[in-house]
């Protein structure tokens, strides 16, 4: 699926990290959708889809955004993919990852990996789509993740995983969070890079 948008970006603007669930996420979903619209986009490949390993899923977020380059990063992960960033962040607390949006988060619990988790704020601006009709994790369990993460929550309602087999294709809001978080970003770390002549009113 071809998407009717191709975002484009300034010079050093933040990028794009895809972070998939367990099996990948297939053309037709609206992670691909997504990325096919953003040329800086980068996906995490894992070497096993079905092995839900979280230290190993957190060990190819390490080393995709090393061999990927400088960021910031905006991170936009589904399901299992949603605890592999929580966990690179628990390990790596000078990740370039920057912003997060975590969708349908996979029950760690269902796991066995809520211990590996992290109890604190992830430490950037996040936010949760959750879903009141989600088989992966009730609403109430998701809430309680966010608020100990510190990450905002958006309901879609009846929503199941917020995946392909729920509709999802396309999901605009994903779209338009990560425009405004880039945005966002881009004011915070603006004087950082401006050009000598964007700042000579300063002197």
């Amino acid at each position: 699926m071809v998407p009717a948008f191709v975002t484009r970006h300034p010079r050093n603007a933040p990028r794009l990290l895809i972070v998939p669930g367990l099996h990948d996420s297939g053309p037709a979903h609206w992670q691909s959708w997504l990325q096919q619209g953003d040329r800086r986009a980068v996906r995490v490949v894992q070497r096993d889809w079905t092995l839900p390993d979280l230290d190993r899923w957190a060990s190819r977020i390490d080393s995709t955004l090393e061999r990927a380059g400088a960021g910031p990063w905006i991170a936009v992960a589904h399901s299992f993919g949603c605890l592999a960033v929580a966990r690179h962040l628990a390990l790596q607390p000078d990740s370039p990852i920057a912003a997060a949006l975590l969708v349908a988060p996979a029950d760690p619990d269902k796991f066995g990996v809520a211990s590996l988790l992290p109890t604190q704020p992830l430490g950037l601006p996040s936010t949760m789509l959750i879903s009141e009709t989600d088989p992966w994790m009730s609403a109430s369990h998701a809430r309680r993740l966010a608020q100990r993460w510190g990450s905002s929550t958006i309901n879609l309602g009846n929503a199941g995983h917020i995946n392909t087999e729920a509709g999802f294709g396309p999901l605009p809001l994903a779209r338009r969070w990560v425009t405004t978080m880039s945005q966002r970003l881009e004011r915070t770390h603006r004087p950082d890079r401006a050009a000598f002549a964007e700042w000579s009113f300063a002197l």
